[in-house]
This record gives C-alpha cells, sequence and structure tokens, in this order.
C-alpha cells in the first residue's frame, strides 16, 4: 500500500478544535496529521484570528494555512442556545475537546467541563491557558511572551551584557502545545484501557518551567540565579559558536575524549598538558580562553571548510543555518520531508512545514490543505449529526453556522 493510503495512528478519533492562534492550533495540527479528525469550531463570519495574519498568499493567510492543514472548518454561534444544543450533540460523538480560552469562559458559556462530562463521560477536554485552572494566577491574561518571561526562560536567553530576550519563535505556545498533545494521547489510552475520561490542564508557564530543566535546578542545589551565557553551555565546553572566515559554526565537544580528539585535530595537543583545560568543568570556568583559542583556528577558515574537517575527525559540528537554508537543505527539506506541497483552493500549490513524527506504519501526513471558514458546517452536521436538510436550512438562516 502507497504510503498516502495508510491510516493514520489516531484514525477514529474525533477531537473538537476550539482553539485559536498558536498554542492550541500546533497541537490539534500534530493530531491531524496523525491521522485523528478535526472538527475547527470558528465564530461565523470571522473565524480564527490568524486568518487575517501575514504573510499571504493572495487572500489567504500561509500562517494559518501551515497551522491548520488536515481539519474541518465549523462555523457556530456558541452563544445562541440553537448554537450550543448542535455542540454538545457534536461532544457526545467525540472523543477529545480542546480549548485555549481564558479559564471560566467555557463555564460562562454553559459548556466547560462539568457540563460536558455530563453529556459524555468519556469525553477528554484538555485546556491551555497562561496560568492554568488552578492557582492565585489562573486569571490572569497569559500570552507567549508572559509565559517567556515568568516561565524564566527570557532571563537566561541573551548576553551577559544584553537585556532578557525572548527566543526567537513563541516556544512557550510550542511546548504548552506539545504538552497539551502529550496529556491528550496518555488519556485516550486511559479511556482505551477502561477508564473515564478527564480534565487536561496546561499552562504555558508550567511548560516553560519543565524545559528549564537544569537551569532551575541550579538554583535548587547552588542557589545560585543563573544568567545570561549567550550561546555557550552552562555544563560543558567548548559548547559554542565560533566565528568562522564567512560566518559561524557550532561545535559540541561534549566531554574529555572528544576534547582530546579535538585538539589532535585542530594540532593543539598541548592543551592537553594544560591542567586550565584539563576536565570539562575546568573548560566551562575558562570558557572565555577557550574560545579565543577555538576561534584562531576557526577565524582563519570558511564555515564549510571547519565544518568538513571536523566532521571527518568525528568531532560535533555544524553550521548556524538560517531559515533559506533550513527549508533548502535537502535532508531537512527533503529526505526528512519537513517541507510539504499542498494544493490550497484558493491560494494555489503551497509549501508548509512537515510533521516531525516519523512513524513507520502509520505515517504522519499532510492530506488536505486549511479549511475555508464554514467549508465543513453542512457536511458535518448532515454526515456526522444526522441532521436533516431542513434543520440545516433553518441554522443557516438564523445564522448559528
Amino acid at each position: 500500500m502507497h504510503a498516502n493510503l495508510k491510516k493514520g495512528a489516531l484514525d477514529g478519533i474525533r477531537v473538537i478544535d476550539m482553539t485559536r492562534v498558536l498554542a492550541g492550533p500546533y497541537c490539534t495540527l500534530l493530531l491531524g496529521d496523525m491521522g485523528a479528525e478535526i472538527i475547527k469550531i470558528e465564530v461565523p463570519g470571522h473565524g480564527d484570528d490568524t486568518r487575517k495574519y501575514p504573510p499571504f498568499i493572495g487572500s489567504e493567510s500561509a500562517y494559518f494555512m501551515n497551522l491548520n492543514r488536515n481539519k474541518k472548518s465549523l462555523t457556530l454561534n456558541l452563544k445562541a442556545a440553537e448554537g450550543k444544543a448542535v455542540f454538545l450533540d457534536l461532544v457526545k460523538r467525540s472523543d477529545v475537546l480542546i480549548e485555549n480560552f481564558r479559564p471560566g469562559t467555557m463555564d460562562d458559556l454553559g459548556i466547560g467541563y462539568a457540563a460536558l462530562k455530563a453529556v459524555n463521560p468519556k469525553i477528554i477536554y484538555s485546556s491551555i491557558s497562561g496560568f492554568g485552572h488552578t492557582g492565585p494566577y489562573k486569571d490572569l491574561p497569559g500570552y507567549d511572551i508572559i509565559g517567556q518571561a515568568m516561565g524564566g526562560i527570557m532571563s537566561v536567553t541573551g548576553w551577559p551584557d544584553s537585556p532578557p530576550t525572548r527566543t526567537g519563535t513563541a516556544i512557550a505556545d510550542i511546548l504548552a502545545g506539545l504538552c497539551a498533545g502529550i496529556g491528550i494521547l496518555s488519556s485516550l489510552i486511559a479511556v482505551r484501557n477502561g477508564g473515564p475520561g478527564q480534565k487536561v490542564d496546561i499552562a504555558l508557564v508550567d511548560s516553560v518551567v519543565s524545559a528549564m530543566e537544569t537551569i532551575i535546578q541550579i538554583y535548587l542545589v547552588e542557589k545560585r540565579i543563573p544568567q545570561r551565557t549567550g550561546n555557550r553551555y552552562e555544563f560543558i565546553y567548548p559548547y559554542d559558536t565560533f566565528k568562522a572566515r564567512d560566518g559561524w559554526v557550532v561545535i559540541a565537544v561534549g566531554n574529555n575524549k572528544l576534547w582530546e580528539m579535538f585538539c589532535d585535530a585542530i594540532g593543539m595537543r598541548r592543551l592537553l598538558e594544560d591542567p586550565t583545560y584539563k576536565d570539562n568543568y575546568d573548560r566551562v570556568k575558562a570558557h572565555a580562553a577557550v574560545k579565543r583559542i577555538v576561534e584562531e583556528w576557526t577565524g582563519t577558515r570558511t564555515v564549510r571548510e571547519v565544518v568538513d574537517f571536523l566532521l571527518s575527525k568525528a568531532i560535533p559540528c555544524a553550521p548556524l543555518y538560517t531559515v533559506k537554508e533550513v527549508v533548502e537543505d535537502p535532508h531537512i527539506a527533503d529526505a526528512r520531508r519537513m517541507i510539504r506541497e499542498i494544493d490550497h483552493p484558493l491560494a494555489g500549490r503551497t509549501k508548509v512545514i512537515g510533521s516531525p513524527i516519523h512513524l513507520s506504519e502509520t505515517p504522519a501526513e499532510v492530506h488536505a490543505p486549511a479549511p475555508l471558514l464554514g467549508e465543513h458546517s453542512v457536511d458535518i452536521l448532515k454526515g456526522i449529526l444526522n441532521y436533516s436538510e431542513e434543520r440545516v436550512a433553518a441554522l443557516q438562516k438564523n445564522h448559528i453556522i
């Protein structure tokens, strides 16, 4: 069977996606790529805010198209009683619901976890918010930059003499989307094993705190507040960016054996006799001196010369890619299928980012373009909820869908 015809790992799982912008849509993007049926609920006439985010291909947002492929769009007015009735009918026939409203919003609409659990005890209800649904900060607004700020990652990103720095991507949103996906998948297994559905409560801040890992352990153990260290690593050296003649390289000498191999490769065996650089701990303390030594060697060579030579000596090393180089790299873009093409009804042939999850028997696929607003409303009401033509027409007339 051709790979594209294989069922996804999550085939048969129906997800109601009430999320917008990034954290939630990233989670459901991963689930949809793996075969789940994603029904994206959007406000009639408006839809996800990111439908208006640049860059655009004609009238269509490439931001939206990338994050919302493999999804169906159902427009639904949840403030109307008729809209809530449709929604609850869909909940009864679904496995997962995910939302990223401010805590309390779903309860205010009368469709919070308790209400949904009453109509479908096996529903998995996942929420993504800034600070989670419990605790003194739960009602505070939460955005990616707030997650990065209060999760601590901005305090250690940048250089010693630079201001705290946001990571180059919305990493708090992405981490929260990943955590939500893991929570949803584990809950699906629990239901399959006979357990009830449950609530999956994900906070942007928690997700960043978890990803800080050993940086936080430094303070817990040593009571030392970690500072910004640029591109070097707190625990290993040389493990940093280094200037070459025409750009930058990264070199990762992760242990004493690699240090010996590295010194041998660059003709600096004398360093092995110097106690200043004997052990990794010593090199971390002397990182500034080590960097000068390494850059005396890299600075006279091109990026390609440095990388090719060190890799030939089994030293971990890589060029520092621009985005252009990432998307044009044959390994990343083609062999690993991280840049994919798909036909969109309005934008035409478009490129999107592929799934990072490679499964041998149930491959994650980009099989359908992002939906037009409300594109699947009638199909969902008739095909899943078995509504009559008359009822669908009435919902359309009353602007419920």
